[in-house]
């Protein structure tokens, strides 16, 4: 059994539907890259994990098991014990995440006293000790700023102790390096890879950044206008991407370790723009697609199981 099936997912706002029958897993100890770009459907895949989407999103159908329980089923007193003990979320913006008016202790505190009876020392002493596992250093006289006094990095580490200070199985994060430098990306990118280790939990990692993926996933979920249209192992997918939009986002990479510089050639590109999840009249990506025959509009292309765990929603690559 899976630590985490999302089965069927159909997610839906006022006029819009942003995701729309969405099935993936993520098992134990794992890290599942879900990629897509911006608009896709990435974010409120994530939200519906944690029951936080907002009150005008209608959850349409499917189904979220977390070691095979229901999440939709939950009552809400059951979703406050899952969030922060069993399942956690790093979001985008720490600075708009961390309140700017309680020291970075009191909110780690506040957290590990919510789900666990501790006391208030007990609770402060152990945020010191996160805040030394997330390697920022002076923790004992750290543990009393409060987050503008903290550099962006910082205070995205803040949000992982956090995040791991009760010790949950499974950790989304989402975009979790959207605005650090890059030299930041990789020492919080590693920081979470590590923890994932020392932890044992599973990372649903949600990025648009291929190069993140290929270093730090173990498989890739590729998501288009609110729908899955590929999954597979690491390797498998960086060396023969199957689906046509798959292989758009590789081809549209730098090659750092190509011989010639990187102006020499022209970047391939994806024409047109991203559509809708609404569409049901066929592929997502047809009006963009270059093999795409009359058939791909007529109605959208199950996700194929193919061997070696992989699957694409594309039968022109499969036959």
């Amino acid at each position: 059994m899976s630590l985490l099936a999302v089965d069927q997912l159909t997610v839906a706002f006022p006029g819009h539907v942003a995701v729309r029958e969405v099935s993936f897993a993520v098992e134990a100890g794992e890290t599942l890259a879900l990629v897509g770009e911006s608009g896709c459907g990435k974010s409120v895949t994530a939200f519906s994990v944690m029951r936080l989407l907002p009150p005008n999103a209608r959850v349409l159908g499917g189904r979220i098991l977390f070691e095979g329980r229901d999440l939709l089923a939950a009552s809400p007193p059951e979703m406050r014990e899952l969030r922060g003990k069993q399942i956690s979320l790093i979001q985008q913006e720490p600075v708009t995440s961390l309140n700017p008016v309680l020291s970075i202790g009191t909110q780690i505190a506040e957290v590990i006293r919510r789900h666990e009876s501790a006391s208030r020392r007990a609770a402060r002493n152990r945020g010191v000790e996160l805040l030394d596992l997330v390697r920022i250093p002076e923790p004992q006289r750290r543990i009393d700023d409060y987050p503008h006094n903290l550099s962006g990095g910082m205070r995205q580490r803040v949000m992982i102790a956090m995040a791991v200070a009760c010790g949950p199985k499974l950790l989304i994060a989402d975009e979790p390096t959207t605005a650090l430098d890059v030299t930041t990306q990789a020492q919080v990118l590693d920081l979470l890879d590590d923890l994932r280790r020392k932890l044992a939990m599973a990372v649903l990692l949600i990025t648009h950044d291929l190069g993140v993926v290929a270093q730090w996933a173990d498989r890739i979920s590729v998501m288009y206008a609110g729908r899955i249209v590929e999954q597979a192992g690491i390797k498998p997918f960086f060396a023969q991407p199957m689906h046509p939009y798959s292989r758009g986002l590789l081809g549209a990479r730098v090659d750092v370790d190509a011989d010639e510089h990187y102006t020499a050639n022209r970047l391939s590109e994806i024409p047109g723009s991203v559509g809708s999840a609404a569409d049901e009249r066929g592929c997502p990506f047809a009006p963009r697609c270059p093999i795409a025959i009359a058939d791909c509009r007529t109605a959208p292309p199950p996700l194929l199981p193919l061997p070696a765990e992989r699957a694409v929603a594309c039968p022109r690559v499969v036959a």
